[in-house]
């Protein structure tokens, strides 16, 4: 998400209108807002920090020298949607180089991705933190559309409408690629044992180390 932004500040409209005359100081403050949402999207669709920071310089940078095509609206659209085209460029170079929700997912089957609950035992987080980065790989295993729709709807929390927009694509493909991303993610979790109601791989340790003990010697 943005960062919150007071009611008496400007708005990113009035910032880019700004902008568009050369003041360095308006683009500026909507770096602010915007660099987390924008790096949060790139980590995730990269998995890796470095790269996501390079992606983040590169979708600022692209940013201002385009800001005169921003025609207002939603500033975290458009910017999103610079930000996940340098992703793809980048995932695309890789190709030739040869290398909030999940709670809801996990709880209850549910088809929507957001960052687990902190308010977990030592043991819970450890888990958590394990079961987070299963998401991740399976993030990666989504085709670059379907892995940046499911993003932008379930951790940036954009309407279908804005994500369209983002994108560049219809309403009616978006919520496609949403869907098409969440069963697979599904699918994915529910074969690594990570959905409720499934044999997860910590209890097919604890039956494995069981059955060895009982094991006679």
């Amino acid at each position: 998400m943005p960062t919150p932004i007071p009611p008496d500040a400007p708005t990113d409209d009035d910032l880019a209108e700004r902008a568009k005359q050369g003041e360095l100081d308006a683009f500026n403050a909507l770096v602010g807002r915007y660099q987390r949402p924008v790096f949060g999207l790139c980590v995730r669709m990269l998995s890796s920090p470095a790269a996501a920071e390079d992606a983040s310089q590169d979708t600022f940078i692209s940013a201002w020298r385009g800001i005169g095509g921003y025609r207002g609206g939603s500033f975290q659209a458009w910017i999103l949607r610079i930000a996940g085209n340098q992703c793809r460029d980048e995932l695309r170079k890789r190709k030739r180089r040869p290398a909030d929700s999940l709670d809801s997912l996990l709880e209850d089957g549910g088809d929507s991705v957001a960052p687990p609950s902190r308010e977990r035992s030592p043991e819970g987080h450890a888990q958590g933190v394990e079961t987070v980065g299963v998401i991740q790989e399976g993030l990666q295993l989504l085709p670059e559309e379907q892995r940046q729709a499911v993003l932008l709807s379930d951790v940036h929390g954009l309407a279908y409408e804005e994500i369209a927009e983002s994108m560049g694509t219809s309403v009616g493909t978006v919520k496609s690629r949403i869907s098409r991303g969440r069963a697979r993610l599904r699918d994915f979790l529910s074969e690594r044992g990570e959905l409720p109601g499934g044999r997860t791989r910590h209890a097919d340790h604890e039956a494995g180390a069981s059955s060895s003990a009982r094991s006679p010697s």
